[in-house]
């Protein structure tokens, strides 16, 4: 039997239309606001405008990793950061394959795990997060369970589980109840299906939730045709089309969202929170959809000589966001789709037909909203940003991978600047 305190289904379908109350704000230095209760949902739309009042960035404060130098600010292959309330920085090297700890001004402290099966040691790790108390998480699929470090010095525990036969490169998720989240295929099914474990602060099992998932089926291309030894079949998701995304509040709570509409649920106690924003989406330019479509045409004739698309157009829009993520302190971040600008390849060589003679380049943007749908404003972090390795986000401040042009890793501590600073 589920506890009240553990997550609430995500809501995908429509919601009752009942008890709908509707208030307009206004406020000349921040944004046009309506909000209606619609059930037990309360919708946030924001009309126009933001608190922050245009692009907001980041601006470097603390760096940490070197081209060379002390072994330990040298990095590999950074998979995963976290911070705890200290604003100490953890760092999972996937080539060294262990933890990194650096202090809240930079400074290496210790290093936390190895390769092994022992006691605080990792087969094939791949997330990192802190739990209320201190302790580091470690998820090991290879020694199917999660290490834990601390609270004390030296001290180390792990929590097994079963993380279905295979790798996720999901984050690792944990809630302001101590609660952990592991994503794991769900080998009950033969299709790749998901689902959530649900660990307690002590490593207790708690709950195995269900992914969330969207009635939505994305359109895909289908690729058929005969192969040596028979008939073959191969699909690809059609270019920009949307994508139903989520994660984990610390609340405990799904956010979900389809991005077809500029629409995000956050899933509360009392019922959801929808978040909405008015505004238009990015265009497709004819050549960066065509580009796009070649890609996948050339995959799917690698397959299947002779193959010719005729599926699903590609869409004249993108979806509005591409990602949705949380911050340490509830605010919601919403990585969005954005307008791609054409760059051309110095290098390219023309009797070469790919790569292509241009790369299409989307600038990197989030939204960026208080728990309580209030819109803040858009943030524009620098060029050498990497969204792949998921950013720590806590209040004015915001920790990130950057990647330079010779390939070097660093994790860079950014404060939130409005105004101009």
């Amino acid at each position: 039997m589920r506890s009240n305190l553990l997550l609430v289904g995500a809501a995908a379908g429509a919601v009752g239309l009942a008890a709908c109350e509707t208030d307009t704000g206004s406020n000349a230095a921040g944004p046009d606001v309506v909000t209606e209760t619609i059930g037990d949902t309360t919708v946030v739309r924001t009309v126009s405008g933001s608190v922050w009042e245009g692009e907001v960035a980041l601006v470097p404060e603390i760096s940490i990793g070197e081209l060379e130098g002390d072994e330990e600010y040298l990095f590999g292959n950074i998979w995963s950061i976290a911070v705890d309330d200290e604003h100490n920085v953890y760092v999972f090297d996937g080539q060294a394959h262990h933890v990194r700890v650096f202090d809240s001004e930079g400074a290496y402290v210790e290093t936390l795990g190895r390769r092994g099966e022992g006691p605080g040691e990792f087969r094939s790790a791949e997330a990192i997060d802190i739990l209320p108390d201190g302790r580091l998480l470690v998820r090991d699929i290879g020694n199917k369970r999660v290490a834990v470090f601390g609270p004390g010095a030296g001290e180390t525990d792990h929590w097994g589980y079963d993380p279905g036969n295979s790798g996720s490169n999901s984050p690792l998720h944990t809630d302001t109840h101590g609660r952990t989240y592991l994503i794991t295929r769900d080998l009950s099914s033969t299709d790749w299906v998901w689902h959530i474990i649900v660990l307690g602060p002590d490593g207790t099992h708690l709950d195995t939730l269900p992914e969330p998932t969207s009635p939505y089926e994305p359109p895909v291309v289908v690729a058929e045709g005969e192969v040596e030894g028979g008939n073959a079949r191969y699909t690809a998701p059609v270019p920009f089309a949307p994508s139903f995304q989520w994660t984990i509040h610390p609340s405990g709570h799904f956010v979900t969202g389809l991005p077809a509409d500029y629409r995000i649920d956050v899933n509360r106690d009392d019922g959801i929170l929808r978040i909405e924003r008015t505004t238009d989406p990015a265009p497709v330019h004819a050549d960066e959809g065509a580009r796009r479509r070649e890609s996948v045409e050339r995959r799917l004739q690698s397959n299947i000589p002779g193959w010719s698309w005729d599926g699903p157009s590609i869409p004249e829009h993108k979806p509005f966001y591409q990602q949705l993520l949380a911050g340490r302190d509830g605010r919601i971040w919403v990585r969005l789709w954005t307008e791609a600008h054409a760059v051309e390849d110095e290098d390219h060589d023309p009797n070469d037909p790919s790569p292509a003679p241009v790369t299409w380049v989307e600038p990197l943007r989030y939204d960026v909203f208080e728990p309580d749908g209030t819109y803040l404003g858009v943030v524009a972090p620098p060029d050498d940003f990497t969204p792949f390795v998921n950013p720590v986000f806590d209040g004015d401040y915001v920790w990130g991978v950057t990647r330079d042009g010779l390939g070097v890793e660093r994790v860079v501590r950014y404060r939130i600047v409005v105004g101009g600073g």
